[in-house]
């Protein structure tokens, strides 16, 4: 089973500069302990929760640190960028990285990017559809022309061709139930979280991902990753209290961020946008515990590791190890080591 780190956070109180000491210092730590791969996320305009704007360049930085671990992108907000542009960086990324990308797509669900941008998010589908068509088209390394309702390429050749062959893997975040079929068709594998959602959610969802992956007639099993906070300690008790003052401000934070998407063209249904805000907001600490973490000793969280996985059908986790960047840097990097050396092996 894949095992991945999720980077988006930054500890709260640190400068901008120390944040990305903070991100490589990671990279090198998870090379050196057997991690998978270092998932980078993408956040705009928001100085006290992230650095990482450009993350295609801050994964670049850590390609060039490390010879064997894995470097990827969950996910790049396709609608933001051109598409040639998005090709021609990824292409060069995979390269620096000898072939150690992992190219993770989606469209967001912060709304207010979308606004400082001047991009409508209710357009935010079907651009994104678009530029995954102009992506895949333009990594052929020919010259090819696009006529679409956002984008209009003439007779572009993208340069550099990808260092995989035919391109880095492709995963594509899914939240709504519109999404989990329409990836399903296009035979892309997938991030799911449980931030806004429950594994009953989640169940419910994957089945029609995985019947329009069959009925489309791609080969093989379709993949599913799970994005989940994941923090081991060394006791229960220091698994519960060490990250609660943490955990507890992300969810708040959370819960506001799915308010703001209610009623907004193209997040979906707002009843059900709200439904999922409110139920955000109306969790306790201890239903966080149980239903959307995996917490614990090393014994814990490989049993709740397991249950996840039987019950999702997944092949991999992305784990995020400091959620609201309030875990102190010594119990984050302890959880890590515990992750590492006592919770991997059982899945390897």
């Amino acid at each position: 089973m894949h095992f991945g780190l999720f980077v988006e956070e930054m500890r709260q109180g640190s400068s901008q500069a120390s944040a990305f000491r903070d991100v490589f210092e990671l990279a090198e730590r998870a090379e050196a302990w057997g991690v998978d791969c270092v998932w980078l996320g993408e956040i705009h305009f928001t100085p006290i929760r992230s650095v990482i704007s450009a993350s295609l360049q801050v994964a670049s930085s850590i390609a060039s640190r490390t010879r064997r671990l894995r470097v990827g992108t969950a996910v790049q907000v396709l609608p933001l960028n051109h598409p040639l542009r998005i090709a021609e960086e990824v292409a060069t990324v995979d390269h620096i990285s000898e072939g150690r990308f992992e190219f993770g797509i989606g469209r967001s669900g912060v709304v207010r990017t979308y606004d400082v941008y001047g991009v409508p998010y209710g357009e935010s589908q079907a651009r994104f559809r678009e530029a995954l068509e102009i992506i895949r088209l333009g990594w052929k390394g020919e010259p090819f022309s696009y006529d679409g309702e956002f984008y209009r390429v003439h007779n572009a050749t993208v340069v550099p061709r990808p260092y995989q062959v035919p391109h880095p893997p492709i995963r594509m975040a899914t939240t709504s139930d519109e999404t989990f079929p329409l990836a399903g068709r296009l035979g892309l594998p997938i991030f799911v979280g449980l931030r806004a959602t429950e594994i009953s959610d989640l169940q419910a969802q994957l089945a029609p991902y995985r019947q329009a992956w069959r009925e489309a007639g791609h080969p093989g099993e379709p993949s599913v990753y799970l994005r989940i906070p994941v923090y081991a300690s060394t006791t229960e008790r220091g698994a519960v209290e060490e990250p609660r003052e943490s955990l507890t401000s992300f969810f708040a934070r959370q819960t506001e961020l799915a308010r703001s998407a209610v009623g907004r063209a193209g997040a979906g249904p707002a009843d059900r946008r709200r439904m999922q805000a409110e139920r955000m907001a109306s969790l306790s600490y201890e239903d966080i515990l149980a239903r959307k973490v995996a917490f614990g000793t090393a014994a814990g969280v490989i049993d709740r590791l397991t249950r996840l996985r039987e019950e999702l059908g997944l092949d991999g986790i992305v784990a995020e190890l400091n959620p609201g960047g309030l875990i102190p840097p010594e119990l984050e990097t302890r959880s890590l080591q515990i992750l590492t050396h006592a919770v991997l092996p059982a899945f390897r």
